[in-house]
């Protein structure tokens, strides 16, 4: 076993296993409120599954923090981009200012917003500095990182959930921001899916029907030419990933072995979930799926992993914008969760699952 498989099988063996007493009692709990049973659908599931995170029933997700993880990928080279690689140092300032998308949408969530620096062609002064290097290489003429580089920058992942715990946030978002990184996912969900580069591959930020073919171009060429074991996401991810997916897959690594529960957002999201889930199987246990990207891929990303999402909106911003969508409504079911009258308050007679109710 080599070192690096060994550093993921010992994180693997430290994350706890779900509580299964802690999700019976916030299971019984919600069948205790006085509605029909499963009344909420989905978002009783997503309060079960952090009841079974945590180990604790009594569930509070406050504070919470949005972490953006912001890194510039070589394949923008090929031309597979509306915009160029200075983009990314540009919005990651912004971030940085609180004044992008996803800190808007964070602040009416009251979440905190941290842009984080894996990779950037450009340093901004302000952003949280775990950079690995100066953006990946041109995947579709090598290699993106060397191996050291890619495990540095999942261990900088795993450094950043350690940081976040220390500072007592109880459920983080995950978001990007890099441009090329929509390549860089959709190369990686071909291999680990074994699915065709036109099924996985979409528009990204908005590309005309000629950069749409050379992005899947683009892709096709830097399979071909870096040959991913499909059986070995690391060697995946390194050849055709990049610094921000590494970082995004350590940083669930870590929250899980925190057991703080975290968001998965769009495609490079959830595809550094997929990476996360191949390396230390056992993190999925802490993610919660937000919304289903308008990304082709996303749907068989999110099976991939059992999570299910909440919301199918087509959004495609990035940032961690879908990711904290949920937030608002994980505190509407909340408020119910904590706060309703019981069946035996009211009096009346409580619902039983009836034979064929598969709810």
């Amino acid at each position: 076993m080599t070192e690096r498989n060994e550093i993921f099988a010992r994180w693997n063996a430290k994350i706890p296993p779900q509580d299964a007493e802690a999700m019976r009692r916030a299971k019984a709990h919600w069948d205790g409120i006085a509605k029909p049973l499963c009344g909420l659908g989905k978002l009783e599931t997503a309060i079960v599954r952090i009841a079974g995170c945590t180990g604790d029933e009594h569930v509070s997700i406050e504070p919470r923090a949005v972490a953006v993880l912001c890194a510039d990928n070589g394949i923008v080279k090929e031309g597979v981009t509306q915009t160029d690689a200075s983009v990314t140092a540009v919005m990651a300032g912004r971030i940085k200012e609180h004044r992008s998308s996803v800190c808007l949408m964070a602040k009416t969530a009251r979440a905190d917003v941290f842009a984080v620096d894996l990779g950037m062609l450009t340093r901004v002064e302000g952003v949280l500095d775990l950079h690995v290097a100066n953006g990946t290489q041109n995947m579709a003429e090598g290699p993106a990182m060397t191996e050291a580089e890619a495990l540095e920058a999942i261990e900088n992942g795993v450094r950043l959930a350690d940081l976040l715990a220390e500072k007592g946030y109880r459920i983080l978002v995950t978001g990007e921001m890099g441009i090329g990184n929509t390549s860089t996912s959709s190369a990686i969900a071909a291999v680990l899916l074994d699915l065709p580069v036109e099924t996985v591959t979409g528009r990204g930020a908005g590309l005309s029907d000629e950069g749409l073919l050379r992005k899947r171009a683009a892709i096709r060429k830097a399979i071909e030419i870096n040959r991913p074991d499909p059986s070995d996401a690391f060697d995946v991810l390194r050849k055709v990933g990049g610094f921000d997916l590494a970082g995004l897959a350590g940083l669930y690594i870590g929250a899980a072995l925190h057991r703080t529960p975290v968001i998965v957002d769009g495609l490079p999201s959830s595809v550094a979930a997929l990476i996360a889930s191949r390396l230390v199987p056992n993190c999925v246990l802490a993610m919660l799926a937000s919304h289903c990207s308008a990304e082709p891929v996303a749907k068989a990303i999110l099976s991939e992993l059992g999570i299910d999402a909440i919301l199918f909106a087509d959004m495609k911003l990035g940032e961690g914008t879908g990711a904290v969508c949920l937030l608002p409504l994980l505190d509407a079911a909340l408020a119910v969760y904590c706060d309703s009258v019981s069946f035996a308050e009211t009096g009346i007679a409580p619902y039983v699952p009836q034979k064929g109710d598969k709810r």
